[in-house]
């Protein structure tokens, strides 16, 4: 039986191309150490879980291992387990491309060309301009019956917060936090979790991160709003979106007076073949929203060639990149081009949404402008900035994003099997990765399957609520069933409810 991707350990982001899967994976890693991406004293998985993640031998992982300690690359010392050795890292040239020369790699080369390493020879952005934050008043909210069970997308198991660690991580960074910590800091956020951050998502996510281009924001529709706001100001008229999507997003670009124009939608998921003049992108590329699959591996380049031909921005959701299950797991878009991708990441499915804690990673030439759009202070709490740092750098996200994607997964197979037996005419989809599933129902039948789970006190949407009113496809009944929300002690009763309003 082949081991699930929830395996012990950090995660690590490689992709192993060459004659063999040896010398590929040998190659990558090294030049993860070389670059930087992997710091010196960084503990790399055990040979096991790293083969379990990439889906290899185990012994060619430690053939890999071993081939680099004999380099001098990495070190292996018996329960210390193995680590990157103390040593110089090769820069990227500073010709403005991002890219060792031929003369500096000649070992590694990724599929597609790129390199996953932050860009290089770029001037520090000025420091940002401090202007007057606008008081803004949230409209009054109506207060709904709360369900017996919810199966709405979009939110994990709050019952499953690490407390105890974040506790700890929070009495750790508060002791250690310097006084000017707490005075009005930089609208960046933190520097501590900036580099916190770049070290993470480079390592897990094939991002390009430079701790001077991460601005942290209070969840992804204030980085997004941002985002808008600064487009606008550029001139830009319209935002290609995605046809299934979340209309709050579409709504926030219309706010900042983007038009949003949808892109057609097919096997292989969101096609940019339709794309022409728009100023911006929105897309999630890693594992749609809420369709479940990835943009398929011919048409990440066509995003990217579209970005540089017209000079469009891609806004790169990677809303759950942390949790995948039964394939590899796809690295960012932003890798291929950080000068034109604007990566999006957030806490809220990985950790909690009431964190209010995200982070974008900007082209450099696109940071004083967010910077000055989000105002003079930082709108983020510095402790809880200053937790997140401690909790990444300390490895205790590494391990809390493992533990509940054993947990995720042995929820969605119980889903699964519950389906097979109770609804077996129904087809499944999505389920690799995220969540939630796709379910999808006979033709006419989703209206009259979501009236009935609100009947039973369950909380379900149907696909129909994730649709754009001028989306270029047919309307498909489904079910969009979220497996992270209900608390493991419910999990089996939201399962029968479930069941009983099928069709």
């Amino acid at each position: 039986m082949p081991k699930p991707w929830a395996t012990l350990g950090i995660d690590l982001h490689l992709e192993p191309a060459g004659p063999g899967l040896r010398r590929g994976l040998t190659d990558a890693l090294r030049d993860a150490v070389r670059t930087g991406r992997l710091a010196p004293g960084t503990r790399l998985p055990s040979s096991r879980s790293l083969a379990a993640d990439l889906g290899i031998a185990r012994n060619t992982v430690a053939e890999a291992y071993a081939d680099l300690v004999a380099e001098g690359w990495l070190t292996a010392r018996q329960g210390s387990g193995t680590r990157v050795a103390d040593r110089a890292m090769t820069s990227p040239t500073g010709d403005g491309t991002g890219f060792p020369s031929a003369e500096e790699d000649t070992a590694f080369a990724p599929a597609g060309g790129r390199m996953m390493l932050p860009p290089a020879g770029a001037p520090a952005p000025p420091p940002p301009r401090r202007l007057a934050s606008p008081r803004v008043t949230a409209a009054p909210r109506t207060q709904r019956p709360r369900p017996a069970y919810d199966l709405l997308p979009g939110s994990p198991d709050l019952a499953s917060f690490p407390r105890t660690e974040w506790l700890k991580a929070a009495r750790r960074a508060l002791l250690a936090a310097p006084h000017e910590a707490l005075g009005y800091g930089d609208p960046r956020g933190r520097a501590e979790l900036r580099a916190a951050l770049a070290v993470y998502l480079s390592r897990a996510r094939g991002v390009r991160a430079d701790p001077e281009c991460i601005v942290v924001c209070a969840g992804f529709g204030h980085g997004l709003q941002l985002l808008g706001r600064v487009l606008r100001a550029r001139g830009a008229q319209t935002a290609a979106v995605e046809s299934y999507g979340l209309p709050p997003h579409w709504r926030q670009l219309t706010a900042a007076g983007l038009a949003t124009v949808p892109l057609p939608f097919d096997e292989l998921g969101t096609n940019p073949g339709e794309l022409t003049d728009q100023s911006a992108l929105l897309l999630t590329p890693a594992h749609q929203f809420p369709m479940g699959v990835p943009l398929h591996r011919d048409r990440r380049p066509t995003v990217v060639d579209w970005a540089r031909r017209t000079g469009g921005l891609v806004l790169e959701d990677d809303y759950d990149g942390e949790f995948r299950y039964d394939r590899q797991p796809v690295g960012a878009l932003q890798g291929l081009d950080p000068d034109h991708v604007v990566y999006l990441g957030t806490a809220s499915k990985s950790l909690a949404p009431g964190l209010r804690l995200a982070w974008m990673v900007l082209p450099p030439a696109l940071v004083e402008e967010v910077t000055a759009a989000k105002g003079h202070v930082d709108t983020c709490g510095a402790l809880d900035q200053l937790t997140l740092a401690q909790f990444l750098t300390s490895g205790a996200y590494d391990r809390h994003v493992r533990a509940a994607r054993l947990r995720y997964r042995r929820r969605r197979d119980a889903l699964v099997r519950a389906l097979a037996t109770h609804a077996p005419h129904l087809h499944v989809t999505g389920i690799a990765a995220g969540l939630h599933v796709l379910l999808r129902l006979p033709p006419g039948t989703e209206q009259s399957v979501v009236q009935a789970a609100t009947w039973q006190g369950l909380a379900l949407h149907g696909l129909a609520s994730f649709r754009h009113a001028s989306a270029p496809v047919e309307p498909t009944d489904a079910l969009v069933v979220g497996y992270g929300t209900p608390p493991d002690h419910a999990w089996a009763g939201a399962l029968e409810a479930l069941c009983r309003v099928l069709p």
